[in-house]
């Protein structure tokens, strides 16, 4: 770590260490410190561009959920070899929604979320970044679904014409942070599992994944044991069946009184052509930005985090039906 605060010793200690002074202890400010100028943070939602743009939003959240918590779970890193590093940082974050916002007019409702941010550092400064919010998981707890929150957002934006368009990869503005990831077998194992399921192999759960699995899926939604990892990753690639499949960044690692663990950040990207968990095929063309992170047991791959935001998956399937 060339040029970072003496007091981070690792990217794990910098990562936790500026979430918690940034969001709960609330120096806002701190961002001119540890954002670049001019940050590129894409989330499934669109692009922000500057620093100043992560600052009003931070503002925006915190004045919507004012007691909200960043529990960090795990930071999984890889050395980009020049003393910086990329972070896939998963986030338990509770919040109670107090003000008013994005989410509309305050309803008191407690909620519970995760987030998986993936950050490329250097010299104290994050510079890239890859957000994703559970954002069905939060319309949830408020008394909607997702597609009627995608179809709220449109109508409040203007309606099908001028609402704001989600990410996809033609609007990118390129990613500064050029590295991979690592070659650790972990990673390795973790994407060859992915890559068997997105290729309609499905034995690999019987194969690769522990009885007891423990998976966290979108939407808030826990399963457990093989036939509801199963029935998951078949909903999503029935939904998009000739969609291809990329990895954009994988890492493994082994530490020390931990057990093996993977992140690997991904995307689908084509038509809406099948049935699955979007519904009715609708000849959307689609774009689902995906983060995951896996934990090894002795018996296979024993828990699993799998994030993607359903919101930007139902809005770009409703721009399309008009």
């Amino acid at each position: 770590m060339l040029g970072f605060d003496e007091n981070f010793r690792t990217p794990t200690d910098y990562i936790l260490g500026i979430t918690k002074e940034i969001w709960e202890d609330r120096g806002i400010a701190t961002l001119h410190r540890y954002y670049a100028k001019d940050i590129i943070v894409r989330s499934p939602s669109g692009v922000v561009v500057g620093n100043q743009g992560v600052i009003s939003a931070t503002m925006a959240t915190l004045a919507e959920f004012p007691d909200r918590t960043l529990l960090g779970e795990d930071v999984i890193w890889s050395d980009d070899g020049a003393g910086g590093f990329l972070s896939s940082h998963r986030i338990l974050s509770t919040a109670t929604h107090h003000g008013h916002g994005v989410y509309g007019a305050p309803t008191g409702k407690k909620l519970r979320f995760r987030i998986i941010a993936d950050c490329a550092a250097r010299k104290n400064q994050i510079y890239d970044e890859w957000l994703i919010r559970d954002q069905g998981a939060v319309v949830r707890q408020l008394g909607l679904d997702a597609r009627r929150y995608a179809a709220d957002q449109i109508e409040a934006e203007g309606g099908f014409e001028a609402a704001s368009r989600p990410f996809s990869p033609a609007e990118d503005k390129g990613p500064v942070y050029g590295g991979r990831g690592n070659d650790a077998e972990p990673g390795l194992r973790y994407e060859a599992m992915l890559e068997a399921l997105m290729g309609a192999d499905f034995r690999v759960v019987a194969s690769g994944y522990d009885r007891a699995i423990e998976a966290a899926l979108p939407g808030g939604v826990m399963a457990n044991g093989r036939d509801e990892v199963d029935s998951f990753w078949m909903g999503l690639r029935s939904a998009f069946p000739d969609a291809e499949w990329q990895v954009h960044h994988r890492i493994g690692r082994h530490d020390d009184d931990l057990a093996p663990r993977a992140a690997l950040r991904w995307s689908l990207t084509g038509t809406h052509s099948g049935w699955g968990m979007f519904g009715s095929p609708s000849g959307a063309q689609i774009h689902v930005m995906g983060i995951s992170h896996a934990e090894f047991g002795p018996r296979g791959l024993r828990r699993e985090w799998v994030l993607f935001d359903e919101t930007a998956v139902w809005k770009q399937i409703l721009l399309h039906r008009g």
